[in-house]
């Protein structure tokens, strides 16, 4: 599905709220401009760099409007490179989803967020696709805004790499295939998804040997002779007639 693409990555501007958890669509819109080598430059409403994905222009966006505002730069964007809502991509975090969880969908409400809410009131419509970026919800009551504009720290912070290369696999996935199929890759688990290995006992832990069947050239020579005993051997007619014959003389 080659043409041109806005991806717009939302967060706020400034030193102070670089890394933090409501930025993480900068940081997905960073990690794309890395992989191909790009670089951000500043332009009217935002930070803009332009990188190819398989026949496709893709314009990643950063605002500089603030996260209230970002409709305002988003709109402008695809004014500017004429680019249809179909072809729009945004990214942004969310609350409601673990840390660690990738979402995307094609359409949707804004769920709360100030980013969401002003691009749906500015285009006038919530029907585009957008990637949510799990951020948790682990604060206390009233401690929302700290907690949003607090950085991923401990096992959060070592799960930032790997959440941040899936997000932009599934915006690289939605313009080379589409929507529907980009979305079946993108949420599904990647822990579901692998096969359960089997994992290796401790060294040091006793491992069950399959048990052997012993054979007579195997035993010693006591060990075959009990062998030979405990198999009943087939007797001659001669020896059932002879058996018999001491068994009566014997009554």
């Amino acid at each position: 599905m080659a043409g041109k693409y806005l991806i717009a990555g939302l967060g706020n501007i400034g030193a102070e709220y670089a890394g933090t958890r409501h930025n993480i669509g900068f940081m997905v819109a960073d990690r794309l401009a890395e992989d191909a080598g790009a670089v951000f430059k500043v332009d009217r409403l935002g930070s803009v760099a332009e990188i190819s994905y398989r026949g496709s222009k893709l314009i990643l966006l950063k605002p500089s409007t603030y996260m209230n505002l970002s409709g305002k730069a988003v709109s402008y964007w695809m004014q500017k490179e004429n680019i249809q809502k179909e072809n729009l991509m945004v990214i942004c975090d969310d609350l409601a989803l673990p840390v660690g969880t990738v979402r995307m969908r094609k359409k949707g409400s804004d769920g709360g967020h100030n980013g969401l809410a002003n691009i749906n009131q500015i285009l006038g419509t919530s029907d585009y696709c957008r990637i949510r970026v799990g951020i948790g919800n682990g604060f206390p009551r009233g401690g929302q805004v700290d907690y949003v504009l607090g950085r991923f720290e401990g096992e959060e912070a070592a799960k930032l790499p790997e959440v941040l290369k899936r997000a932009a696999q599934g915006v690289k996935d939605f313009t080379f295939m589409g929507a529907d199929r980009a979305m079946n890759i993108c949420n599904t688990d990647p822990k579901k998804s692998e096969p359960k290995e089997s994992k290796p006992k401790e060294s040091g832990s006793e491992q069950s040997e399959p048990k052997k069947t012993a054979t007579v050239s195997e035993t010693s020579p006591q060990t075959a002779e009990n062998i030979a005993e405990a198999e009943p051997k087939e007797l001659s007619f001669k020896d059932k007639l002879l058996n018999l014959f001491r068994k009566y003389s014997k009554e």
